[in-house]
C-alpha cells in the first residue's frame, strides 16, 4: 500500500475507474455500432450495390442498381397483399419492366 492512502481510498479509486473504463467501452462500442450501420445503409444485402427507392402503384421499394433485387422495408409487404385486390400482375409487370 502506498504511503499516505488508506486501503478505503484505493479501493474507491479502484472502483472509480472501473466504472469509468465501463463508460468508455460502452460509449465506444456504440459509435462503433453507429458506423457499422451507416455503412449498411441504402445497401443491397445480396451484392451490395446502392438501393433506390423506387414507388410503384403507391408502394415504395428498394431496388439494387446493380443486381436489380428488390427488397421491402417494414409494413410494405402488407400495402403488397393490399395491391392483390388491385391488381399485382399490373405491380410486380411495371416493377420488372415487362407488360402483361
Amino acid at each position: 500500500m502506498k504511503e499516505g492512502h488508506s486501503r478505503n481510498e484505493e479501493e474507491y479509486f479502484a472502483k472509480v475507474d472501473a466504472e469509468l473504463m465501463k463508460e468508455r467501452r460502452s460509449a465506444r462500442h456504440t459509435a462503433e455500432m453507429k458506423v457499422e450501420r451507416a455503412s449498411h445503409f441504402m445497401r443491397c444485402p445480396r451484392c451490395g450495390g446502392t438501393l433506390h427507392e423506387v414507388a410503384h402503384h403507391g408502394v415504395n421499394v428498394d431496388r439494387c442498381v446493380d443486381c436489380k433485387g428488390v427488397w421491402l422495408d417494414a409494413g410494405d409487404f402488407e400495402h403488397l397483399e393490399h395491391a392483390l385486390d388491385s391488381g399485382v400482375t399490373r405491380f410486380f409487370s411495371s416493377m420488372f419492366g415487362r407488360h402483361p
